[in-house]
């Protein structure tokens, strides 16, 4: 994720000081035309002719927060919502019509909340935060029996305070069959764990490291802001990146153990990271560029090693997301475009080649999200632009087509995420059947709001 300033937005610090480098402010004018001239000449992306849009609209805005939304995530049927306050939000999918009358209760703390990460079993999620820290979370759902008849289905949310004793959100549903489901969100534990600051404290001379001139940590702690979450495939592992540079990889259950810790993992800070399948991770950075990093199985202690450095941005990278085979990486930057690398395994290692550049939006990319066959960008530009490769003819890439811009937002788009619905009957606005598949689209933004959209892409 894209560094912030409190109270400056888009801001990114450099460990050699304050001032924010060139395109990182959000609310600046888009560069020239002749900057872009001077990029790397890519694969052209073809515009979509009319037959190639989807049909799309959005189904519901939200009032998520009182604060810029940072983070959106998806948890079975909840979608979890975080804040540049701190507090951290459950909404039902089920009933998206319900969203307009539920009723929040606001608890800000002081520490933003930069990344979700959900385990598969979506009982459990992490939360990355501007305190350095990490924090586990788990999602409770009971049953219970109502006295009284409904005839309005009602959704009622508290939110959680990270900061403080508040540690539980409880979202009720009542339905008009008289059973009712609540779900809390309970804090199990804040990473590192108290065990990992015993430890430290017991051997503290060989456990601490330099972190910057005359100032050392221990080397289970991030020295600033947790930027990205990621987990494994398998879920056993958690790996959080930050802007002091480092990647550290923790046990995702039992004890929530630090494991490993690799210092100086970029030139500058960390914004991003993804884990593919087969279990390579992916980080971007400030420094314009991105790394690609494999477990060490032939290490007693398995050690993660550099095996690739992916350079094609002119400024610093933002956001990373892999489609569901693991076999595409998309990375959006601060230069405006979301670069696609497509990859090709040989006997030598991990190869990412270039397969093209989608350019459309004005200002920096700050989020992206894959689902199906489609990536979708969000930028400081205000919108969400939504992408699909073409069929491939001759022999050779088909390249993306930009199929739908999201426009609504009146603020940056600060986070994304998606999901397909296979339930869903493919109707159109006539009551028609149509042969498109739906997609959902969850935008979060710097105007306090979550905007729900439904997407249906030409087949």
């Amino acid at each position: 994720m894209v560094k912030f300033l409190p109270g400056i937005s888009g801001d990114r610090r450099r460990n050699s000081g304050e001032s924010p480098p060139p395109d990182t402010n959000l609310h600046s004018s888009s560069s020239s035309s002749s900057s872009l001239s001077l990029q790397t000449s890519l694969p052209s992306i073809p515009f979509p002719a009319s037959n190639t849009t989807a049909r799309h609209h959005c189904s519901a805005t939200i009032r998520a927060h009182s604060s810029y939304v940072f983070s959106l995530a998806i948890s079975g049927n909840l979608l979890l919502s975080a804040s540049s306050s701190g507090d951290l939000r459950a909404w039902d999918l089920l009933h998206p019509n319900n969203h307009h009358s539920s009723s929040s209760a606001s608890a800000p703390s002081h520490s933003a909340v930069k990344s979700i990460a959900v385990l598969h079993d979506g009982h459990r999620f992490f939360t990355a935060h501007h305190d350095h820290k990490i924090r586990a979370w788990k999602i409770q759902t009971h049953n219970i029996n109502n006295n009284k008849n409904s005839k309005y289905k009602r959704i009622y949310f508290n939110t959680i305070q990270t900061h403080n004793n508040i540690t539980t959100n409880k979202t009720t549903t009542t339905t008009n069959n008289n059973k009712s489901k609540t779900t809390d969100l309970k804090l199990i534990t804040t990473l590192p764990t108290a065990w990992d600051r015993w430890f430290m404290n017991i051997f503290s001379a060989k456990n601490y490291v330099e972190i910057r001139r005359h100032k050392k940590c221990a080397w289970v702690r991030h020295a600033d802001a947790v930027s990205g979450l990621a987990l494994s495939p398998d879920g056993l592992r958690l790996y959080s990146v930050s802007w002091d540079r480092s990647i550290k990889v923790w046990r995702a259950s039992g004890g929530f153990r630090c494991a490993e810790s690799v210092p100086n993992a970029h030139d500058d800070a960390i914004n991003a990271v993804v884990c593919s399948p087969d279990g390579l991770v992916f980080t971007g950075s400030a420094d314009k560029t991105i790394k690609v990093w494999k477990r060490n199985d032939d290490s007693n202690k398995g050690r993660h090693v550099p095996v690739s450095m992916l350079e094609g941005h002119k400024s610093a990278v933002n956001a990373l997301a892999l489609n569901e085979n693991g076999s595409v990486l998309y990375s959006g930057g601060c230069d405006r475009s979301v670069i696609v690398w497509e990859r090709k395994d040989n006997e030598g290692g991990v190869v990412m080649v270039v397969a093209g550049k989608l350019r459309g939006h004005r200002k920096a990319i700050l989020c992206l999200a894959a689902v199906g066959d489609l990536v979708c960008s969000g930028s400081a530009d205000k919108t969400v632009r939504v992408w699909r490769k073409l069929p491939e003819s001759g022999g050779g890439s088909g390249g993306y087509s930009c199929l739908a811009v999201l426009e609504g937002h009146l603020g940056p788009v600060k986070c994304l995420a998606a999901s397909r619905d296979f339930n869903d009957d493919s109707k159109n606005d006539e009551g028609k059947n149509d042969d498109g598949k739906l997609y959902r689209v969850y935008s979060g933004g710097l105007d306090f709001d979550i905007k729900v959209w439904e997407i249906w892409p030409p087949p």
